[in-house]
């Protein structure tokens, strides 16, 4: 899979490509990279999908932002952007993981169908976010808010160790290769951390994106690792009730938060089982642009 860019919402994204058809926009999460889709692209692609994952704003080689701002109205509009300036329609399909579910809860919709892994929709995680051992696994996005959260991230093994304690027992040489490469430069790294400060208000909205009203509105199937070491397996319990209906969660056994990666063939049919083929959404869903029922 060779290396794009496209400019979208201002910023130069870079992106994998691989098949052609509708478009299947695949978001990675932290501290990862678009190459985290390596397995499901050349699924998606062999179903007729023209799968597209670009490396988020501030990960290179996607440039840094110049206005800065990673608050999750920034992501959706990035999203939405993306969706337009890659073609997509109306048959285009979207897959989240961490970081890159944020946006889809909220342009579900404007996709035919969306999928999110191991982060649960807004409003579900509640006050077991906030018990003792969930909070000891969360401890990074606490210490990402002060001076020597940087330091801490930059040293050696602490983000290797994430994956250690996230995904117990993969191993992840090669998705700490391409994490390195990505965020491995002070301006990169920064940029990955300025999603979590942005998060809890340490930076303040930019004020260049409105802030986001609504919840989710279209169905999405949510898939969570039963071994997740960041967000444990007991938050995603209640997230049908904060999904719409129609929706779906699935518990995949075996797994930790990085678990397309770790069970890549089970993730994949569950994935793909929920999208469908293209050939069947265009004869049930797609129109002639301008055409009124």
């Amino acid at each position: 899979m060779e290396i794009r860019t496209i400019h979208a919402n201002g910023v130069e994204f870079a992106y994998l490509s691989l098949g052609e058809g509708p478009l299947a926009l695949c978001l990675h999460g932290f501290p990862d990279s678009a190459h985290t889709w390596r397995h499901l692209m050349p699924a998606l692609a062999q179903r007729g999908y023209r799968a597209v994952a670009p490396f988020m704003r501030g990960y290179a080689p996607t440039e840094v932002p110049a206005d800065g701002a990673y608050e999750d109205a920034a992501l959706v509009a990035d999203v939405r952007a993306l969706h337009e300036e890659l073609g997509g329609d109306e048959d285009a399909v979207v897959i989240g993981h961490d970081w890159g579910a944020f946006p889809v809860y909220h342009l579900a919709g404007r996709f035919r169908r969306a999928v999110t892994l191991a982060v649960p929709p807004p409003g579900s995680l509640g006050a077991g976010f906030l018990e003792y051992e969930q909070l000891k696994r969360s401890f990074y996005v606490f210490l990402f808010q002060t001076a020597v959260g940087e330091a801490a991230a930059a040293s050696p093994g602490f983000i290797e160790n994430l994956w250690r304690d996230w995904s117990p027992g993969y191993d992840a040489r090669e998705d700490l290769e391409f994490v390195r490469r990505s965020i491995g430069e002070p301006a990169n790294l920064s940029a990955a951390l300025g999603y979590y400060r942005a998060m809890l208000g340490t930076t303040p909205p930019s004020g260049r994106y409105p802030a986001l009203e609504g919840g989710i509105t279209a169905p999405v199937l949510y898939l969570h690792g039963a071994q997740d070491g960041c967000l444990s397996a007991e938050l995603a319990k209640n997230a049908m009730s904060h999904l719409p209906p129609g929706s779906r969660a699935e518990l995949v056994a075996g797994a930790g938060h990085f678990l397309h990666l770790e069970r890549p063939a089970e993730v994949n049919r569950l994935v793909l089982d929920w999208l469908g083929a293209p050939s069947a959404a265009e004869m049930t869903q797609v129109r002639p642009r301008g055409f009124t029922s």
